[in-house]
């Protein structure tokens, strides 16, 4: 669980990516769900981070799908909040 709002605004500026396609997506998910998503949650958008912006982009652009299933958790939920 995160614990320090050290942790929380390196996760934050984390958050931030190389595209503006993607802020879109990580800064809105990580203001408004990221404290109230489970430990196990929370830790998969904080491994998620560490993925290359172009690998992001096509699980995003449902172009590829993560082979990790908390990845495809997280990508779909994410996907969720800003599809009508």
């Amino acid at each position: 669980m995160i614990e320090t709002a050290g942790e929380l605004n390196k996760i934050r500026w984390r958050s931030r990516r190389g595209m503006a396609e993607l802020d879109l997506l990580f800064v809105p998910f990580f203001e408004e769900v990221f404290l109230f998503l489970s430990e196990a949650r929370q830790a998969a958008y904080v491994r998620m981070l560490g993925e290359e912006d172009p690998v992001l982009w096509e699980w995003f652009s449902e172009r590829t799908e993560p082979e990790d299933e908390a990845y495809l958790d997280l990508v779909r939920m994410m996907l969720r909040r800003v599809q009508p």
